[in-house]
């Protein structure tokens, strides 16, 4: 049986040692390296070159509107009953869309669309057939339905006739949000799904010929129990979603205002949220599920498996994906851009954002060239979170380098690693065990070169590991 199909090994006390806060690498270097002031220039070659490779396209687009907030969220969005602040942000989207296109080959496939939020759904149906009709005229979205083009959707905010609209809207893929059902975590946090609409909604995805459906969950929120979750979690594995993402609550009051509206003392303790996960796993590999890394399960026939059989999984600001080669091209505010040796952000407040496309100019306010470096510590580390293991002679092969000699700082930094049983480490490569994958990000952390100089803020940018 290959690595990533064996049961995890659950390590109380590595988990406890190496449970650091570090990034979660959907990108490397991270949004914090990012500089303002970035150079639209930098961004047109970057595109000429992707149209010279004739790479395929990857869209993701930006809808930061909720009706309600949810007191966990960390997601940059504007909460609003009033529908018509939609229109000036639509009209701004669009021009965003059509300056972006004008510089792209028309003959690059667009394999994957993803437009998340905030809550994409909060858009009226009129809304949401008129965005996807304009992306369509700017873009050369498929027409034979093997893209994967997904939508993030709160549950509250649709009904099975509604799915029965986006699916004819082109999107083929669905995730939803439920994080719990318990009433009493629900009401702790401000979010609310019922265990038979979900249900119903599940049910009707199917019937619509969705191709993949997703489920997101969240450990760790208030009022939160080991029975509590289980429970939930009994009714998610009947309702088998392909993918199950079990995302850890990071309380960071300090970055997300809207995290402070959650009493503190209402957490669950470290210790029984520590239960709450290995519970967690126990139940989904049980079920059948198989855990790809960093939140993410999915069952045995799902893409996300066999790519990662296969050797070909990647990560990039959407999760785990299996279209790394494409080009990224990101709409909305706050969004993000990944070229191949480059990253630009949009404005994250909206006026600014607003206010640049009305003006004719680029939305985008910061950005990084990768250097060489850069590139080749993001394909280690993209090896090592994707397919738990680093064959040296191939990085050597694809980056021109000595692996022993290029790393060899990072090489004695792993010994301590070893000897906790982490990893194995040897001539030829290095070999996450099961015990470290579930801390894999520790071992990431050990190939960034910017984290030393991140050490010198006082304010913590990012989560802890579980």
């Amino acid at each position: 049986m290959s690595l990533p199909y064996q049961t995890l090994q659950w390590d109380e006390n590595l988990i406890r040692r190496y449970n650091l806060s570090g990034p979660r690498y959907t990108s490397y270097p991270t949004a914090p390296q990012f500089q303002s002031g970035f150079d639209p220039e930098h961004w047109q070659r970057a595109v000429a070159a992707g149209n010279r490779s004739q790479r395929p396209l990857s869209l993701y687009v930006h809808i930061p509107f909720c009706s309600t907030i949810c007191f966990y969220c960390g997601c940059n969005k504007i909460v609003t009953a009033n529908h018509k602040r939609t229109e000036p942000y639509l009209a701004a989207l669009k021009r965003e869309i059509g300056l972006q296109a004008a510089h792209v080959d028309r003959d690059r496939p667009v394999n994957q669309l993803h437009w998340g939020g905030g809550t994409p759904t909060y858009l009226d149906d009129a809304q949401m057939a008129s965005l996807m009709e304009h992306i369509r005229a700017e873009f050369p979205l498929r027409k034979d339905d093997q893209g994967e083009y997904s939508l993030e959707i709160h549950p509250q905010t649709v009904t099975p006739a509604r799915l029965d609209y986006l699916r004819a809207l082109g999107f083929n893929r669905l995730s939803f949000g439920v994080q719990d059902f318990d009433k009493e975590v629900q009401k702790a946090v401000n979010r609310f799904n019922d265990e038979a609409e979900v249900a119903e909604l599940v049910s009707a995805s199917r019937a619509l010929g969705f191709r993949s459906l997703n489920l997101d969950l969240i450990y760790g929120l208030p009022k939160q129990t080991r029975t509590t979750f289980t429970k939930t979690l009994d009714t998610i594995i009947q309702l088998r979603p392909d993918r199950i993402s079990l995302f850890n609550y990071a309380h960071m009051p300090n970055l997300f205002k809207c995290q402070r509206q959650i009493n503190a003392a209402e957490l669950p303790e470290p210790q029984e949220k520590l239960r709450i996960l290995h519970d967690s796993i126990l139940q989904l590999q049980s079920a059948g599920y198989i855990y790809i890394g960093m939140d993410h399960f999915a069952l045995p026939e799902d893409e996300l498996c066999a790519a990662q059989r296969q050797g070909s999984l990647q990560r990039n600001f959407q999760g785990y994906s299996t279209n790394g080669d494409c080009d990224l091209l990101a709409f909305g505010v706050s969004s993000i851009s990944a070229l191949d040796g480059l990253f630009v952000q949009n404005h994250k407040e909206i006026n600014l954002y607003q206010e640049a496309l009305q003006n004719g100019e680029p939305a985008f306010t910061k950005g990084m060239l990768l250097t060489s470096d850069d590139m080749i510590r993001r394909e280690v580390i993209n090896q090592l979170i994707c397919q738990f293991k680093l064959d040296f002679k191939t990085i050597e092969t694809r980056c021109g380098i000595h692996f022993a000699d290029y790393f060899a700082v990072e090489l004695e930094a792993l010994q301590p690693l070893v000897a906790d049983g982490l990893l194995e480490l040897d001539t030829t490569g290095i070999t996450i065990s099961n015990a470290g994958r579930l801390l894999i990000r520790s071992v990431c952390m050990i190939f960034d070169a910017y984290l030393k100089k991140e050490a010198q803020n006082t304010a913590p940018l990012y989560s802890r590991i579980i």
